[in-house]
């Protein structure tokens, strides 16, 4: 992650006569706007970047398209810069801001308007609204009518003296075609009669969209548009631009959009969007990001969980598909699960320390502080987690003494009376087990139930809620061992009086 000096921009423009570079030579760039968080689709985007680069040796470049002075925030860049780290896309390159290129955008916008290819439009917004207005009521589709596109040069002065402010326009041909080759979508081309001719500055003087992308892409070398499908009916206009420039048009791929489960366009009413959010819900990075390379992206053999190293090896455009993607959010719980079972140990100890700090735990008895038992209780909870929260939240019994029982789970197994007695009993001679295995723990609470006539499965399920506050746990024995005899007989005594007191 290092800054990119401005010196060192391509300028590629001024070189008519050159090509696209080799695939040894790729350079791609992501460019979020801080006017949001990271979202997943975003972070998508981002990541295909990253493994194209990565998988032909080339440059991943971090541009942040801040232009929009009143909407962008420095805590949102920020927090963008946070979610990529999170995720381990690390730019080569960058960040770049636009915000500090505005003269470059305003100098290529002269270049344009000197060649012919842009002019002034001195229409106010209240104008360009009341035709518009006025096509809507006659039911026809309304683009701009290049009202200002054929005026003489006299007149042009005339405003201009007059202090009449001016946005800077794209001359579109008024016939053809634009076409390009997109290395998802294949062959895309649109008649010319059906691109307005575009704002390219302001009146104001900033830049629109694209300008700034164009000027950037090529200033930057980019040799692959990689991008979201949303931005199809938006390269055509800027594959004129590179033509009007002289310029080589970079590779676009892109990329199908992600849907929510019901077909919809994936938004906060299909819950978390943005990647922080899934961190603070505990799923690891490496699961979003295997899970977010399956959106759209089928790798060679077909396989789901995939390292990164092999993400890197298997990545091609070409294997990228034109429908768009179902986010399912089971399928990140079972691949984030997936990725919690193989975990170090060293790490994982890390994470849920970590995560019991974060609500308040760290410092409890039965949490970190207690050595080589805290390891053993993740151990052995390790293949149960579906997210690091479970580790605070579920599973929380393991690493403090203050806990709620679960409801559903007292009515169902604390239901007879006489548990409460029963329940005392085997603290009572639970207290002179040594050692305190699963084995001798299972043998005290056979012993009993044999003793009293009972099924072992009575009190098996009674001690279970006891312990863990969950009618599902890790196997009871094991659950003891863990806990050790102070807290298994604390607390199956604590449960006793809740009997007496019902």
């Amino acid at each position: 992650m290092n800054d990119h000096p401005r010196h060192t921009f391509f300028c590629a423009f001024s070189h008519p006569q050159a090509k696209l570079v080799e695939m040894a030579n790729v350079r791609v760039r992501f460019a979020p706007s801080p006017t949001g968080y990271l979202h997943v689709g975003g972070a998508r985007t981002a990541l295909y970047n990253w493994l194209f680069a990565r998988r032909h040796g080339g440059v991943f470049i971090l541009r942040i398209e801040d232009t929009d002075v009143d909407r962008s925030k420095a805590e949102l860049v920020t927090a963008i810069l946070e979610g990529l780290t999170w995720l381990g896309l690390t730019w080569d390159e960058g960040p770049i801001h636009q915000s500090e290129r505005l003269a470059r955008y305003r100098e290529l916008g002269a270049r344009l308007e000197q060649s012919g290819h842009a002019y002034p439009c001195f229409c106010t917004s209240d104008e360009l609204e009341q035709r518009r207005a006025a096509a809507q009521a006659e039911r026809r589709a309304w683009k701009y009518d290049g009202a200002c596109r054929n005026l003489p040069e006299a007149e042009r002065a005339r405003l201009r003296a007059a202090g009449r402010p001016a946005a800077l326009r794209f001359r579109v041909p008024e016939t053809g075609e634009t076409a390009f080759d997109d290395e998802v979508f294949d062959r895309v081309a649109l008649r010319n009669s059906e691109i307005e001719d575009y704002v390219l500055l302001r009146s104001d003087g900033n830049p629109t969209y694209h300008l700034s992308v164009v000027a950037d892409d090529l200033d930057l070398g980019i040799t692959h548009v990689i991008r979201g499908a949303d931005h199809l009916s938006n390269t055509p206009k800027q594959v004129l631009m590179y033509r009007a420039l002289g310029a080589p048009t970079p590779a676009f791929a892109h990329l199908p959009l992600i849907l929510g489960p019901d077909r919809q366009r994936l938004s906060k009413r299909h819950g978390a969007t943005a990647v922080g959010a899934y961190r603070e819900q505990g799923v690891l990075p490496e699961a979003l990001g295997n899970f977010l390379a399956l959106l759209g992206w089928t790798p060679p053999g077909g396989k789901e969980i995939l390292p990164i190293e092999e993400m890197i090896q298997g990545f091609d455009l070409k294997a990228v598909s034109k429908s768009n993607a179902v986010f399912d959010l089971e399928k990140l719980a079972w691949m984030n699960a997936e990725y919690l079972r193989a975990l170090p140990p060293g790490r994982l100890l890390g994470l849920v320390e970590e995560e019991l700090r974060a609500v308040g735990l760290a410092g409890q008895a039965g949490a970190r502080d207690e050595g080589e038992t805290f390891a053993a209780r993740v151990s052995l909870l390790q293949s149960r987690a579906r997210t690091l929260k479970d580790f605070s939240g579920s599973f929380r019994a393991f690493f403090s003494d203050q806990f709620d029982y679960d409801p559903e789970a007292k009515q169902k197994y604390w239901k007879e009376p006489a548990l409460g007695g029963l329940l005392a009993e085997l603290a009572a001679r639970l207290a002179d087990v040594e050692p305190f295995t699963p084995a001798d723990c299972e043998k005290c609470l056979r012993g009993l139930a044999e003793e009293k006539s009972l099924k072992a499965g009575l009190l098996i399920n009674a001690a279970r809620v006891a312990l863990t506050g969950q009618a599902v746990a890790p196997g009871l024995f094991d659950v003891m061992a863990v806990l050790g005899p102070k807290r298994v007989v604390a607390r199956l005594r604590h449960s006793a009086s809740f009997f007496a007191n019902a």
